[in-house]
């Protein structure tokens, strides 16, 4: 009886953080416009609309998409000018910099477009240990730290492939943003004092976000020039306006002066991948997400594949006993992606074992009424280093794009005379097996750094399709590894519980990924109730060192409707019409 009735407070707890005052979050007018409330309120609000919509952590980015829609553009063409306006107005993760993976459904066809950052061509395995045989911190701050930038690559494939219009309207938006100049709001601005320092450690990071050794202030007007022109050349030249030329030089004279390895011949050899999606069923319903070198897509079927086999509605949204399923299956699914999964074009990868129902099975059967785990282990930080937003249009077709720079700010490295940051992804391989990288991960040998080899990556673009094979839940997240839980429970939320988006957006959060043995929970009021009602179960409950775990920004159709959502502990923008 005890245990039912901490399940219920919990469910009343999760229910009263997305609907103020009990009532329903409020629907928006007809522009579908809203504004979410600030950091720690746990308010979600939702944008309806009939035809198209727009998520993502900017509202400058969610505005300029919404208007390619209004001029006749696609939900491909939509994401090209998001993703370029992220990279002027959401810098601490929005990137030319950095890289990504793509999952779409457009013309009634899935896909999936990797442009991940790889390592130099004179990348080594050890290259970031001392001579003790130690991880410095050379692969997360510098120019060392830097995989050859994707993203750039990416939105032109796509673009490519099923944009339809001009490429050069496209990334116009966000070139006259950096040109001209804008107002600084809440999404662009970070008051974390451990990213000024590290952006102070650089100075043209330090001449271009902070003042007096404090990031640029909301309501302050910030311009990039430099930034500007690289995008004008990119406008111009496609691809081309990034990986040679003017540009390229820019890079790699930074490379030079600075200790960094990415050369002309890294930047103009670097492509983009089509890959084949990864697809499974659960509850009815068709799931479409990325496959690796993302472990996202993997890692989701694994949980949901374990939890399919259950009765987990019958324990209660986000009571004890729904936590404790969820995070045994987390834990088995987490121990094989860090141990199984690299890039396809190095290591063997068995795909079918983390889709087949007998795995799923035996690792269900494992599940006790506690957990399997001994407790312990520090959670980790997972602050704001990557963006992902989501794109519906009239036509049918969907959109969801994770992009990322690693940690915020990425290498906190900007290239001189083109005011862009550069990522740290080379963090995200395996330095030394056994380490525990910035993400919180110990990582296999398989994830080993090598010439042109892609790092594991945890982004989990997702679109979930009904059985008539029309889109109803378009989603993803930044937040390290805590991007695939997130999504798992959006699902899970959804699907087994019929809950409406706005309510698992805004449930407190928690996570398992084995290693350390922690199920970790954002901080608010309920992470103390959580470490009393799961200790029951065996669990030892860590606060998020970071406050919430992921950004998520998703969209789903319901009632014949498009309801979006942006993360309520961001600043982002839903919108639509």
């Amino acid at each position: 009886m005890m245990r039912h009735s901490i399940g219920l407070v919990v469910i009343a707890l999760s229910t009263l953080t997305a609907c103020r005052n009990g009532e329903r979050p409020p629907a928006a007018s007809d522009t579908g416009s809203t504004a979410t409330a600030s950091r720690g309120v746990r308010e979600a609000v939702v944008a309806t609309a009939e035809s198209v919509m727009v998520v993502s952590a900017s509202p400058y980015a969610t505005r300029a998409g919404l208007e390619v829609l209004r001029s006749g553009g696609n939900a491909v063409d939509a994401a090209v000018t998001v993703a370029f306006t992220l990279a002027v107005t959401y810098p601490a993760a929005g990137n030319i910099g950095g890289g990504g993976f793509m999952v779409a459904r457009v013309n009634g066809t899935n896909v999936a477009l990797d442009f991940r950052e790889v390592a130099p061509g004179a990348a080594s395995r050890d290259m970031y240990l001392d001579a003790a045989g130690n991880m410095t911190d050379r692969s997360v701050t510098g120019a060392l730290a830097a995989g050859v930038p994707g993203s750039v690559a990416g939105l032109f494939e796509a673009h490519r492939k099923y944009g339809s219009k001009p490429w050069n309207e496209l990334v116009h938006p966000a070139m006259v943003l950096a040109e001209q100049g804008f107002v600084i709001d809440t999404a662009f601005s970070d008051d974390d004092e451990g990213g000024a320092h590290r952006l102070g450690l650089d100075s043209a990071s330090a001449a271009l976000f902070l003042r007096n050794g404090r990031f640029v202030a909301v309501g302050d007007t910030w311009r990039a020039p430099e930034l500007g022109a690289v995008l004008r050349r990119i406008a111009e030249r496609g691809r081309d306006g990034f990986y040679s030329g003017e540009t390229a030089d820019l890079i790699v004279a930074a490379m030079k002066r600075s200790g960094g390895i990415i050369s002309h011949a890294d930047l103009a050899g670097y492509k983009a991948i089509w890959r084949t999606p990864l697809e499974f069923d659960y509850r009815g319903h068709r799931v479409v997400s990325m496959p690796p070198v993302s472990s996202g897509g993997l890692t989701l079927a694994l949980i949901l594949g374990i939890l399919e086999g259950s009765d987990i509605a019958s324990h209660g949204w986000r009571s004890p006993g729904s936590i404790h399923l969820l995070a045994e299956a987390e834990r088995r699914a987490f121990a094989r992606r860090n141990s199984l999964l690299g890039d396809p074009a190095f290591v063997k990868i068995p795909v079918a074992s983390f889709l087949s129902k007998d795995t799923a099975k035996a690792l269900r059967a494992e599940i006790t009424a506690t957990s399997s785990g001994s407790g312990g282990g520090d959670a980790t930080e997972e602050p704001r280093h990557t963006t992902h937003f989501s794109v519906v249009d009239a036509r049918g077709n969907a959109v969801a794009i994770t992009t990322t720079l690693n940690e915020s700010y990425g290498a906190a490295f900007t290239v001189p005379g083109g005011q862009f940051l550069l990522n740290d992804e080379m963090d995200d391989f395996t330095g030394k097996v056994g380490a525990v990288n910035a993400m919180g991960l110990v990582q296999g040998a398989k994830n080993a750094i090598q010439p042109g080899k892609r790092m594991l990556s945890s982004m989990t673009p997702t679109i979930v399709l009904d059985s008539s094979g029309a889109p109803v839940l378009v989603t993803g997240a930044a937040g390290g590894a805590y991007i695939i839980t997130a999504v798992a429970h959006q699902i899970v939320s959804l699907f087994d519980y019929h809950r409406r988006l706005a309510d698992a957006m805004a449930a407190p959060q928690f996570h398992h990924q084995d290693v350390p043995d922690s199920l970790v929970v954002e901080q608010v009021p309920w992470a103390d109730s959580a470490a009393s009602f799961m200790k029951p179960l065996g669990h030892a409950v860590k606060p998020s060192p970071w406050g919430f775990l992921a950004n998520v920004q998703s969209i789903h159709r319901d009632a014949g409707k498009w309801h979006g959502v942006t993360e309520p502990r961001g600043y982002g923008l839903a919108q639509g019409y």
